[in-house]
C-alpha cells in the first residue's frame, strides 16, 4: 500500500524504520519496565509526548541554534519537557511514576530522542518533525507494550494488574513462568520480536 510522502515520518518508524528492532535504539528501558503492562504505556506516552514536543521546538530554533552548542540546547529542551512530564506523572499517578523510578529522568538520554533531534529536526520543517516524533515515539511504544503483554501475562498471569489467568488454571497445576519477569527475558522477547519482524521484510536481512 502506498503512504503519501508527507506521512512517511510517521508511518515508518512503526515497522519499516522502527527505532527498537531495526535501529536498535532505546533497548534499555525496553528491558527495565516491561515487566507489567501500564509502566510500558505510561512510558510510551511519556516518550512520545516528549520526542514529539521537543522535535517541533528543535526544528523552530534550527536556524538560530549555533553548531558549537547544539548538543547542549537539545539537551536543555529535552530536560526541561522532561521534569514537566514527570512533575505531571506524579500528580496524576504516583504509584506508576515509582515503579518507572528513574527511567523517567533518563528520557533525557534517551538515544531515540537525541537521535531525531540531530538526525531529522535540525534539518526538517516543525510539522514533519512532529510527525517524526509521534512516529518514532509510538515505534518504541509498540515494541514495549508487546513486550510487557507477554512478560506481565505469562510472568503474573495478570494485564494491568488484573487476574487473567483463571484460578482453575492454578487449581490444576498452572504456575506463572517466573523468568519472565526477569530482565533477561525481556532481551529474549525483543530478540524473538526482531526476528518475526525480520522472517517478514526480507529487505532488513543482511
Amino acid at each position: 500500500m502506498k503512504v503519501n510522502k508527507s506521512l512517511l515520518p510517521l508511518v515508518n518508524p512503526l515497522s519499516k524504520d522502527n527505532p527498537v528492532i531495526v535501529q536498535v535504539l532505546g533497548i534499555c528501558s525496553a528491558l527495565a519496565v516491561t515487566a507489567k503492562l501500564e509502566p510500558a504505556v505510561v512510558m510510551t506516552i511519556s516518550v512520545t509526548a516528549v520526542l514529539a514536543l521537543a522535535n517541533v521546538i528543535i526544528s523552530l530554533l534550527r536556524n538560530t541554534i549555533p553548531t558549537s552548542i547544539r548538543i547542549i540546547v537539545q539537551l536543555v529542551v529535552v530536560a526541561a519537557l522532561v521534569v514537566i512530564v514527570d512533575q505531571v506523572l506524579k500528580a496524576w499517578n504516583y504509584e506508576v511514576s515509582k515503579a518507572l523510578s528513574v527511567f523517567i529522568g533518563l528520557i533525557i538520554t534517551n538515544c531515540i530522542i537525541m537521535g531525531r533531534l540531530e538526525a531529522f529536526a535540525m534539518s526538517n520543517r516543525p510539522w514533519p518533525s512532529f510527525l517524526d516524533g509521534i512516529g518514532n515515539g509510538l515505534g518504541y511504544g509498540i515494541i514495549l507494550v508487546i513486550v510487557a503483554f507477554f512478560r506481565e501475562l505469562l510472568g503474573s498471569g495478570t494485564l494491568f494488574g488484573y487476574q487473567v489467568i483463571p484460578q482453575w488454571w492454578y487449581e490444576n497445576g498452572y504456575q506463572n513462568n517466573g523468568m519472565m519477569i526477569l530482565p533477561p527475558m525481556a532481551l529474549i522477547t525483543v530478540a524473538c520480536i526482531i526476528w518475526v519482524h525480520r522472517s517478514r521484510n526480507k529487505d532488513l536481512q543482511e
